[in-house]
C-alpha cells in the first residue's frame, strides 16, 4: 500500500510543477525574445533499508527551448532582431556579461544604450554611450552610428559596435533575471552573427502546444489523486476486514 501512496504522491507533485512551468511559458507568450522553459525530470533510486524497489523523480536543471521565434518588422530605429543563431551581450545586475535575444533597445537618461529591462548593452570596447541630440542607427553587423540633429547632418559618427556572440547552446544557462550566462568567463564576439534592424523577435512559445500540455498535466494530476483515493479506500476496507476477523 505504501508503494502506491508514495508513487502517486510523487507523480502529483511533479505534475503540478510542470503545470507551473507551462503557465510561466504562456505568461511570456508575448515577451520579446523569450525562450520557453523545458521541464526535465529524471528518476533516481531510493537508498536505505527496505527501499531497494523504490524510486523517485527529481527536477533536472531547467533547460530552454532554443528554437527561434518569429521576426516582426517594427520600423523603429532601436529595434533589432538576431537573424538565425546568436545573442546580444549585455551587462547583468551582478556585473557579469549575460546574453539575450530581446532587441527592443532604448537610450537611458545618461545616454547609455540599454535593453527594455534596463541592462546596458555591451560593445566590443565596453558599454555603449550615445551622444545627445543625435539620430541613432544600427547596422546589420551591430555598428551603432549617430547623426547630429542639432546641426547640419553632414557627418555620421560611429559610437560603438554591439557585441554579438554565438556560444554553444549547451553551455548557456538561464538565470533568475531571464538572461542567459556561461558558467564562467565571457563568449568571444562572433562576426558571423547578423542583426535585422527595425525588427523584433517574438517569443517562441506556442500557445496551442502549451494549452495541450496544460490539459495533459491536469489529467495526469487527476489520475495521481485518484490513485491516492484508491489507496485510502483500500486501506479502509482492509481495516474493516481485519476488525471482522478479530471479532470472529
Amino acid at each position: 500500500m505504501d508503494r502506491l501512496i508514495y508513487i502517486a504522491m510523487n507523480g502529483a507533485k511533479h505534475a503540478l510543477e510542470r503545470q507551473a512551468i507551462v503557465a510561466n511559458n504562456m505568461a511570456n507568450a508575448s515577451t520579446t525574445g523569450y525562450r520557453a522553459i523545458a521541464a526535465t525530470f529524471r528518476a533516481l533510486p531510493v537508498f536505505g533499508p527496505g527501499a531497494a524497489t523504490r524510486s523517485f523523480v527529481v527536477d533536472s536543471t531547467p533547460a530552454a527551448d532554443m528554437r527561434a521565434g518569429p521576426i516582426h518588422q517594427t520600423g523603429r530605429a532601436l529595434d533589432v532582431a538576431i537573424r538565425g543563431e546568436g545573442w546580444i551581450a549585455v551587462q547583468g545586475r551582478d556585473g557579469r556579461e549575460a546574453y539575450t535575444r530581446a532587441g527592443d533597445l532604448q537610450v537611458s537618461s545618461s545616454g547609455a544604450l540599454q535593453t527594455r529591462s534596463g541592462h546596458d548593452v555591451v560593445g566590443e570596447g565596453g558599454p555603449i554611450t550615445l551622444p545627445q541630440n543625435s539620430e541613432i542607427t544600427i547596422a546589420a553587423d551591430g555598428t551603432v552610428s549617430a547623426i547630429p540633429t542639432d546641426s547640419v547632418p553632414n557627418a555620421v559618427n560611429v559610437v560603438g559596435r554591439i557585441k554579438l556572440v554565438n556560444p554553444p547552446e549547451g553551455s548557456l544557462k538561464r538565470s533568475d533575471d531571464g538572461l542567459f550566462r556561461l558558467d564562467s568567463g565571457a563568449a568571444p564576439a562572433d562576426p558571423s552573427v547578423q542583426l535585422a534592424p527595425g525588427a523584433l523577435e517574438g517569443s517562441n512559445v506556442s500557445m496551442v502546444e502549451s494549452l495541450v500540455e496544460m490539459i495533459t498535466h491536469a489529467r495526469e494530476y487527476e489520475t495521481q489523486i485518484k490513485l491516492l483515493q484508491t489507496a485510502e479506500n483500500n486501506s479502509r476496507q482492509w481495516g474493516q476486514i481485519m476488525n471482522m476477523s478479530a471479532a470472529a
